[in-house]
């Protein structure tokens, strides 16, 4: 089922706007119910206030009511794959079980799949906030 989530991240990375870096990421992520919403990073002059592709991904899936991802496909425009920053790989851990696929890709087409606990082993959780 990736190859329709490739098709979505790769369309949405072309609107990423990376006037400082230059490097363009777009996310997609199929969320249990099977919709799927995309990101693309979004950067800023000041590099903190910048918003990652999988941010904007899990951002339009919480405003359409949804809560839980099945699968995410990343891709970016670099010569190998790239896996989600550690503030992104957070952010998907509170919508993921451990067993979903994450798929890292190029534009040209390379993939890497690994599972969401692979790429954060020892995640923070709200369990930690319970008293």
């Amino acid at each position: 089922m990736s190859g329709d989530l490739r098709k979505h991240a790769v369309a949405v990375r072309e609107k990423a706007y990376a006037p400082y870096s230059k490097f363009s990421v777009g996310a997609a992520i199929r969320a249990v119910s099977g919709a799927v919403f995309v990101g693309c990073n979004v950067e800023n002059a000041a590099y903190p206030q910048g918003t990652c592709a999988e941010a904007g991904a899990i951002a339009a899936m919480v405003a359409a009511g949804e809560t839980s991802i099945a699968e995410i496909y990343v891709v970016a425009g670099s010569a190998r794959p790239v896996p989600p920053c550690g503030g992104c790989r957070q952010k998907l851990a509170e919508f993921v079980r451990g067993d979903v696929v994450v798929t890292m890709a190029t534009v040209a087409g390379v993939e890497q799949h690994t599972t969401m606990t692979d790429l954060l082993p020892g995640a923070f959780d709200a369990a930690f906030l319970e008293g």
